[in-house]
């Protein structure tokens, strides 16, 4: 592994994802020979061209990807993100995560992943309609209700969805299609509290890591500082919910730049500016902070909600918070999980804290299966049991391999980190499953 000593760390999401997995791997002595292979490489990887009428009758081809990594534990479930620098490595690892993530959520769903180069931001709604109904006819039956769900992602969301269903639905007619998709509207089978899901489920686990008594001097949220790193959906949700918990929001940034408040920001407030004003920047009473200084303010609990690979080497020592909290997918590289442990910062992993999302895309799924549509309550309650018990799970799991550490003399320094262990959970569940179905023979 790189280090700011060596050669220059890896910012590769593919690179990392294997990283993270082949540290994981280190505490897992029993893994049967020639599993690790099924278990890193995709099962499934689509690429497709397809073309399309523009706005100004000219026409332009597109490039699409779709990756199932792994379906052992049920359909392939995953996002669909679009933006111009999407590869298909990229997508691969976010759908390896996916499968770990679903794993340690214990729902009945595999990995995947999809994407499709483009820019949003310089398409009209006809066009991303349109390059949103080619994919799905260039996907076919690779995706469906029992075989890979997709969901929004990176600048998709109910409304590229509700395309996504749409066409799936003409091409299957006469069919309960709803279930080939979640985060899709109410009006259309989506479930009510899916849009929070992910941002209100890092707060449920964040309560439990904190109940553990899992971060030394931080038992609640109760005035606890927090720094919010991206205000899209997820971030904006988090800093509005941790706000109502009790801590105080000292940060906040957007891919414009930041603003600061020792004494607290009011969410409201901070959201309203940046409808207004398209950016957090210049919001009253506050100091301009770039996201780089966001990192590294004075805070209890940092929360990453914006890009992959944020918390490198370069940055990781700089960091004051005693908390991480990976609301985002892959924020933080292997060299930078070392440099924290070193100072003593707990970090919970991304394939924990934002699977709030994942869980709530499976109450929709189940919904529309069975043509339900259930309340907020049930919804949440069901949301926050499955938080604590992966909370749970990846506490006792690093805690037992700690234990196993310090009786088999390895080597000082080399403690389980909540990364290790969530993916040793996720790891030791999945390929439960593969024994038991014979499906690596």
């Amino acid at each position: 592994m790189s280090t700011p000593d060596s050669v220059p760390e890896s910012l590769d999401l593919l690179v990392v994802a294997r990283q993270q997995f082949d540290r994981a791997l280190s505490w897992i002595d029993d893994l049967k020979a020639g599993l690790v292979d099924y278990l890193v490489n995709p099962r499934r990887s689509i690429h497709v061209r397809f073309t399309v009428v523009m706005d100004d009758n000219s026409v332009r081809t597109f490039h699409g990807f779709r990756v199932l990594h792994n379906n052992a534990r049920g359909p392939g479930k995953g996002g669909i993100r679009y933006h111009p620098d999407v590869t298909e490595d990229e997508v691969s690892a976010l759908a390896a995560l996916m499968t770990w993530k679903t794993a340690i959520a214990d729902v009945p769903f595999g990995g995947a992943k999809g994407g499709v180069i483009c820019d949003p931001g310089k398409l009209s709604r006809a066009e991303l309609r349109r390059i949103t109904r080619r994919y799905v006819i260039e996907l076919g039956d690779s995706i469906g209700p029992h075989t890979d769900i997709p969901a929004p992602d990176l600048y998709t969301n109910q409304q590229t969805m509700a395309w996504v269903y749409d066409t799936y639905d003409q091409l299957h007619p006469g069919q309960n299609n709803r279930a080939v998709v979640t985060g899709k509207p109410l009006e259309l089978g989506g479930s009510v509290g899916r849009a929070d899901a992910t941002g209100r489920g890092a707060l449920y686990a964040t309560q439990q890591l904190l109940r553990r008594k899992a971060v030394t001097g931080l038992d609640n949220l109760e005035g606890a500082r927090v720094a919010v790193q991206g205000l899209g959906q997820v971030g904006a949700t988090a800093m509005r919910l941790f706000h109502g918990a009790g801590a105080r929001i000292v940060a906040v940034s957007d891919s414009t730049g930041g603003v600061a408040r020792k004494d607290g920001l009011n969410p409201e407030e901070i959201l309203a500016h940046k409808r207004k004003h398209g950016s957090v920047v210049g919001a009253p009473g506050t100091v301009a902070i770039s996201n780089e200084e966001l990192l590294a303010c004075d805070c209890d609990i940092l929360i990453p909600a914006a890009l992959e690979c944020q918390i490198r080497a370069d940055n990781a020592a700089k960091i004051k918070a005693r908390l991480i909290v990976e609301a985002a997918n892959g924020p933080s590289t292997p060299a930078a999980d070392d440099i924290l442990q070193a100072h003593d910062i707990v970090l919970l992993p991304d394939i924990v804290a934002n699977s709030g999302g994942v869980i709530v895309s499976y109450l929709e799924w189940v919904q529309n299966l069975e043509n339900q549509q259930w309340d907020l309550e049930t919804v949440e309650q069901f949301l926050e049991k499955r938080m604590v018990r992966a909370v749970d799970a990846v506490i006792d799991r690093r805690n037992a391999l700690e234990e196993k550490a310090a009786g088999s003399g390895r080597a000082a320094g080399k403690r389980p980190t909540l990364r290790d262990a969530a993916l040793v959970t996720a790891i030791s569940r999945l390929v439960e499953v593969v024994l038991q179905r014979d499906v690596w023979l």
